[in-house]
């Protein structure tokens, strides 16, 4: 989905990588499906804005008090701390008010900022100075914490549009004194400095990524909502608890853990919660797994190594006749193949003498009379082929001798022969 007006070094497509004028490439985007309809109360229309920063990373909602309508990936200068912000307009209309109900912010709060007025290239070109520093203040700033060893990671640094503020995005494990950071962060770069921390997971999503699935990280494309994530999700879904499989790239659970967790618990509702063992005649069989999609539940009698997938109606009935003091002696596994019940395979019987083999001798001959008869179709129009075969061969060599060029014998010298004379023949008229 690569377009022309990509303002950025990226290539095309770059999805949340870039900064496309349409907000096609932005971070967390919503599609506003209202845009096209029509507006039946211009009055009742809602006049919130949501405005994203540092490329979709951060986005809020600011009140639209002038009379200028402003369209998805325009340029608006808005209120900041000290001075002003510039920012790329992401949601306009209804899809705003929806937002901010789900995010909970009141849309008639007195204390939410204002758009100034529309970006102009003055605005635009303090903006773009102000982007320009932000790596290497960052850099600096990681030189002075070091220094300092101050057990904190600065991940990103955002500097507002007009440079008179930076926010600096930490992440630790204890709590931090970094007010000498402070001093000299504000000596250096002359900024007012706020310092701001974040979990692991929001630093993940503000560096991106490719997952394990070969796709964008969820927090850095449309995932807003962080909820926690433990083993017992993988559990029971029968996951191992590897972490090296279990963790993302932030170093915690992966998120995607609780996308199908609903799924299954709803579906292990219809299995037996007090069959995690049972009596048998072999002994003691414990439940080492549940198979939602086949409805199987899989044990394992102590002691022995072999694996016994049954079926829910199987495992209750032996609940219940253990609740009466029986031990089953068979478990009746499942097929897994097949699904069905495996059947008891047949004890050998000496059966010697009790079958005749006569019908099996006539079988053979009536097989071996009928390959003859077949034989001796096969083979008939061949015997005729080979009778004509002469025949054809003296005709062919008839012809070949007919078509022979006739060879003339050169002349000899031969006495001539002495013939007496005849008279002349007289001519017969009427």
């Amino acid at each position: 989905m690569g377009c022309g007006s990509c303002g950025t070094s990226k290539p095309g497509g770059c999805k949340s990588n870039g900064g496309c004028s349409t907000g096609g490439c932005n971070r967390l985007n919503v599609h506003d499906w209202l845009m096209n309809l029509p507006i039946a109360d211009a009055d009742g229309n809602c006049k919130v804005v949501e405005v994203s920063f540092k490329q979709g990373s951060r986005k809020e909602f600011y009140r639209n008090t002038t009379l200028q309508y402003f369209d998805k990936g325009d340029y608006v200068t808005v209120e900041g701390i000290g001075g002003f912000d510039v920012g790329e307009v992401s949601l306009t209309g209804e899809m705003v008010r929806l937002q901010m109900k789900k995010k909970n912010v009141d849309e008639f709060n007195a204390e939410m900022k204002k758009i100034l007025r529309r970006s102009t290239d003055r605005d635009l070109e303090t903006y773009r100075i102000s982007k320009d520093r932000e790596p290497s203040v960052q850099a600096r700033s990681r030189e002075f914490a070091r220094n300092l060893a101050l057990q904190m990671k600065l991940s990103e640094v955002e500097i507002q549009a007009d440079g008179k503020k930076a926010t600096f995005f930490y992440t630790a494990d204890d709590r931090v004194d970094f007010r000498e950071l402070i001093k000299q962060m504000a000596g250096e770069f002359k900024l007012k400095v706020e310092m701001r921390q974040i979990g692991i997971r929001q630093e993940a999503a503000k560096v991106g990524g490719i997952g394990s699935c070969g796709r964008e990280l969820c927090c850095s494309t449309w995932l807003n909502d962080f909820k926690s994530v433990n083993t017992t999700a993988a559990r029971y879904q029968n996951l191992s608890i590897n972490q090296t499989k279990l963790s993302g790239q932030c170093g915690r659970l992966k998120c995607c853990l609780n996308y199908e967790l609903d799924t299954y618990l709803d579906a292990l509702q219809h299995f037996p919660d007090n069959a995690d063992s049972f009596e048998t005649a072999k002994g003691t069989a414990f439940l080492i797994k549940k198979d939602i999609f086949k409805n199987l539940m899989w044990y394992i009698i102590q002691g022995g190594t072999k694996h016994y997938p049954l079926t829910i109606q199987r495992v209750k009935e032996i609940k219940r006749l253990n609740a009466q003091g029986i031990k089953p002696e068979e478990l009746e596994p499942v097929d897994v193949t097949t699904g069905k019940p495996k059947e008891i395979e047949p004890q050998f019987v000496d059966v010697v003498g009790q079958i005749s083999l006569k019908s099996l001798e006539k079988n053979d001959k009536r097989r071996q009379q009928d390959a003859r008869n077949q034989d001796s179709r096969n083979q008939g129009p061949r015997n005729q082929d080979n009778r004509n075969k002469p025949a054809q061969q003296q005709r062919g060599q008839q012809q070949k001798s007919q078509q022979r060029p006739v060879q003339q014998r050169p002349p000899q010298n031969r006495p001539p022969i002495n013939r007496p004379p005849q008279p002349p023949r007289e001519s017969k008229k009427d």
